[in-house]
């Protein structure tokens, strides 16, 4: 084999390596430790409204944790996804009405909720100051619109 060969096989391999190793440390390891300061989450936004910060896990592909920031005054179009979630408020007020549910419970800071797959639903945040939840799922993030 060729110098050229072989270092060219040699990167290759180590890109290997380290795209394996980032898909890994993205894995939750219930026997490893975690830590995440605020300063660690990285928001990006997923559309013009919504930010997600992962803890753990991608959203895109597998089971995950992440933050998720919502604007003042803001509600999601009607929706299902298929995984269920469980949701906290971290800051501001919510509501997740379920089945055009015109009373929904308002949750601030400390609550708690959870949509079953395929449960159609809204989240709002309906609080003058933008909201902060934290979610986690066993499953990818999808948002099927129902409308």
């Amino acid at each position: 084999m060729s110098k050229g060969l072989k270092l060219l096989a040699a990167v290759a391999a180590a890109t290997m390596t380290i795209t394996v190793s980032a898909a890994v440390s993205q894995q939750f390891l219930p026997d490893k430790e975690v830590t995440k300061t605020q300063t660690d989450l990285e928001f990006k936004k997923i559309n013009s409204f919504v930010a997600f910060a992962k803890t753990y896990g991608d959203y895109e592909t597998t089971a995950h944790g992440k933050f998720v920031q919502f604007p003042a005054k803001f509600t999601t179009p009607v929706h299902t996804h298929t995984k269920a979630y469980h949701g906290v408020v971290i800051k501001g007020v919510a509501t997740n009405p379920f089945n055009g549910d015109t009373n929904p419970a308002k949750m601030g800071p400390g609550s708690y909720w959870y949509v079953p797959a395929g449960a159609v639903h809204t989240t709002a945040c309906i609080s003058e100051e933008p909201c902060l939840f934290y979610t986690h799922s066993d499953g990818a993030f999808d948002l099927i619109p129902t409308k």
